[in-house]
C-alpha cells in the first residue's frame, strides 16, 4: 500500500512539472548550402593614377628661348653652369669647343627640376645635342642626358639608351618622393621623349592620342603615345614602368596612323528611300555656225591718167 501511494506521488510530480515546460513547436530546417566569404579586394600599387590624366587638355612640353625664360630659371641656370660644363666634358660632348646655345624645356609632370637644351650647329650633318637637368631644390644634382655629338649618337640612340634611362629614374626619384601615383602619365612620357631630343605632339583632340595599361599583376604599368610633330614620319612611343614607377624600358619606332577620306553620303527620299544619283548635266558642245561667205567685187579704179595725149 506504501508502495502504491510513493508511485502514485511521484507519478503525480513527473505530471506538474511536464505541464510547468514551455510547449515548443517542431520547425523543419532545410539543409542550405555554406557561404563563402569574398576575398577581399586587394588594391594593387601602380606607378601611375588611372584617372589622373584629363583627356580633354594636351599635358604641356614647351620649349622658349633664353630670352623667354623667367628671371628666377635664366639665374638657376648661370649658378650651375660651372656644373653642367664639368658634367657635359665628362660625357665627351666638347662643351670647351665652338659656341654653344641653350633653350628651356618645360614639363609640368616634373615642375621641381629645370631642363635646359644645348646645342651646337656647325652646318648640315654637324649638330652636337645634349639635355641638363637642374633641381630645383636642395635635393638632387645637375644630370646630363647626351643625344648627339657632332650629327652621331654617342652611344646609342638617346631614347632608348640605358644613361637616358638612368638620369630620368634618379630625376624622377628627386621630383616623388612623397607623391605615389603620380597624376600626369601622360605629361611623364612627353616629359621623357622631349629630354631625350624630341619634340613631341600629340594628335588633335578626337584622335587616338594615348594609353596607359597597368598591367593586372601590380607589376607596373606601359604609356603608349604618337608623336607627329614630323607629320610625314610620325613615331609611336611606348614606356614600360615598374609598380614603383621606375622606367624599365623605352622604345620608339614609326607609327602608322589612320589616313581619313571624305564621305559623301548618298541622298534619300522622305521613307528614308535612297534617290538614284543623276549624274552631273554635261555641258552641250555648240559649233558655231560657219562663217557666210561674201564675195566682194573690187570697185573700179577710176582712170587718174588724163586724156591720153
Amino acid at each position: 500500500m506504501g508502495r502504491t501511494r510513493s508511485a502514485l506521488l511521484t507519478l503525480a510530480c513527473l505530471t506538474i512539472a511536464c505541464a510547468s515546460l514551455p510547449s515548443q513547436t517542431v520547425r523543419n530546417v532545410s539543409p542550405t548550402a555554406p557561404t563563402e566569404k569574398p576575398e577581399p579586394v586587394r588594391s594593387l600599387p601602380v606607378p601611375f593614377a588611372i584617372n589622373g590624366n584629363d583627356s580633354g587638355r594636351l599635358p604641356a612640353v614647351a620649349f622658349r628661348t633664353a630670352d623667354q625664360m623667367s628671371v628666377r630659371d635664366r639665374d638657376a641656370a648661370e649658378n650651375a653652369g660651372s656644373a653642367i660644363a664639368a658634367q657635359a666634358k665628362y660625357s665627351g660632348l666638347e662643351f670647351n669647343q665652338g659656341k654653344w646655345s641653350y633653350e628651356q624645356v618645360v614639363c609640368t609632370a616634373l615642375p621641381e627640376h629645370l631642363f635646359l637644351r644645348f646645342m651646337r650647329n656647325n652646318g648640315t650633318g654637324d649638330v652636337s645635342l645634349f639635355t641638363a637637368s637642374i633641381p630645383r631644390g636642395n635635393e638632387g644634382r645637375v644630370r646630363i642626358i647626351p643625344i648627339q655629338l657632332r650629327g652621331y649618337s654617342l652611344f646609342s640612340p638617346a631614347p632608348v639608351n640605358a644613361i637616358t634611362i638612368s638620369a630620368f629614374n634618379h630625376i624622377r626619384a628627386e621630383e616623388n618622393r612623397d607623391r605615389a601615383p603620380v597624376p600626369d602619365w601622360l605629361g611623364t612620357g612627353l616629359c621623357y621623349a622631349a629630354l631625350a631630343g624630341g619634340n613631341p605632339q600629340l594628335p588633335p583632340i578626337g584622335q587616338d592620342q594615348a594609353h596607359l595599361q597597368t598591367l593586372s599583376d601590380g607589376t607596373g604599368a606601359v604609356i603608349s603615345f604618337d608623336d607627329v610633330s614630323m607629320a610625314s614620319s610620325p613615331v609611336k612611343w611606348t614606356m614600360t614602368f615598374d609598380a614603383k614607377g621606375k622606367l624599365l624600358k623605352a622604345t620608339h619606332a614609326k607609327a602608322d596612323l589612320l589616313k581619313t577620306k571624305s564621305l559623301h553620303p548618298a541622298a534619300v527620299d522622305q521613307a528614308g528611300k535612297p534617290v538614284p544619283a543623276i549624274p552631273p548635266a554635261q555641258p552641250k558642245k555648240v559649233t558655231p555656225p560657219a562663217p557666210s561667205v561674201v564675195v566682194l567685187h573690187p570697185s573700179p579704179i577710176p582712170d587718174r591718167s588724163g586724156p591720153s595725149q
